[in-house]
């Protein structure tokens, strides 16, 4: 059996700014929609480059977003957190330069946003949005590890405050 802590606030920010990669889920008349997305941390801000499609009229109606990321070694080695909050498209200039060069030193092609080519009956223009998520609350779990030869947690463990 594994144990689960609770990350703090540090190691939450030091994740999410580290990973870069994760699933963006948004929700719209009691249907969630979740995809895989690039993003960036800059320790108080997530900012996620895409096209427009289904997750920004989405987003358009109902801003609550939740991102969520992992790092998975094993599946008793594993570290999840997320940030709760609401997306803002970014539309001033230098707004969009700063979330932008961001972005690029996590993603540097800009993919899959910029490679989609749809090539059905019907063809969309590529429109970029850059939205910027403003956390409300953000969160993290990670497993314990253990000492297996005595049998004793290595650090402390924190007590579950999600929700």
């Amino acid at each position: 059996m594994i144990e689960i802590e609770e990350m703090n606030d540090k190691d939450v920010r030091a994740t999410i700014a580290r990973l870069g990669y994760g699933h963006l889920a948004c929700c719209r008349n009691d249907h969630p929609y979740v995809v895989p997305i690039h993003f960036a941390f800059d320790g108080e801000f997530a900012f996620v480059y895409t096209t427009e499609g289904k997750k920004s009229e989405i987003i358009r109606v109902n801003p609550e977003v939740c991102l969520q990321a992992e790092e998975v070694v094993n599946n008793e080695n594993w570290t999840s957190v997320m940030i709760i909050g609401d997306a803002e498209q970014l539309s001033e200039e230098a707004d969009r330069r700063h979330a932008l060069d961001l972005i690029v030193k996590v993603n540097p092609k800009l993919t899959p946003a910029v490679s989609i080519r749809w090539m059905d009956s019907w063809v969309r223009e590529n429109v970029e949005v850059i939205y910027r998520i403003t956390p409300r609350m953000m969160t993290g779990r990670r497993t314990v590890k253990r000492d297996k030869e005595k049998n004793v947690l290595v650090g402390k463990r924190r007590q579950s405050q999600l929700y």
